[in-house]
């Protein structure tokens, strides 16, 4: 993290008189989902922004902490944000791998449960993740859809959005509810795949429709 970003952050947090510890909540900067709670002290509060790695306090172990010192799955921080009452701190943070400790992406997600907690918008954010995942590890999937779209390369990528957004119109225009939203999800994932391929995140495309809806009076409008 860029050392002037945090200035002065730290002596926003209060800790608890007696324990010395405040509550830090750990949120995916990318799908919005909640992946654990934990604790910092002072030092460790000093350290996660210092260092830009989540580092707790922990309880059992009475150290510091540094999520994924032993299993590499750390948690990158992107921005800290206090609390209304300054005793608890919320990190946005990009995850290495799984959080918790059982394998799962979020310490609340379930055994019993499909799939994790993630709002639906924050999906599309965790498929682009995989997305990437297999553009780079190809070997890990070779039999995978999306590695073999890579492998044919952009043209073939940007021709299937084509394909895929002639149909999505097909079937917006002929009344097709029932098969629309399949033709929409078909649309969405070649054009994460395209952007992928171009090297551009859907994070960049989503800062122009903000900036936008910010000065509506551009060229193209998005509604409020």
């Amino acid at each position: 993290m860029n050392s002037s970003f945090v200035t002065g952050i730290a002596a926003e947090l209060r800790f608890d008189p007696v324990t010395g510890l405040a509550p830090a909540i750990v949120q995916d900067a990318d799908t919005g989902q909640v992946l654990m709670l934990g604790y910092v002290n002072a030092e460790a509060w000093s350290q996660t922004q210092q260092q830009g790695r989540v580092t707790f306090f922990s309880r059992s172990k009475n150290r510091l902490w540094t999520k994924g010192e032993s299993s590499g799955n750390f948690l990158t921080v992107v921005s800290l944000h206090v609390d209304c009452d300054a005793d608890t701190v919320l990190i946005r943070a990009i995850p290495t791998g799984p959080t918790c400790h059982r394998g799962t992406t979020s310490c609340f997600e379930q055994p019993e449960q499909l799939q994790a907690p993630v709002a639906p918008i924050g999906f599309l954010a965790a498929l682009e993740r995989l997305i990437v995942h297999r553009q780079q590890f190809p070997e890990q999937a070779p039999t995978s859809y999306t590695v073999s779209l890579f492998n044919k390369g952009m043209a073939k990528i940007a021709q299937k959005v084509g394909e895929e957004a002639i149909e999505t119109v097909i079937d917006a225009v002929g009344g097709q509810r029932d098969t629309l939203p399949g033709e929409v999800a078909d649309l969405l994932y070649h054009l994460l795949v395209l952007l992928v391929a171009a090297g551009v995140p859907t994070s960049e495309v989503i800062a122009v429709l903000q900036e936008r809806h910010r000065l509506p009076n551009t060229r193209h409008l998005t509604e409020g």
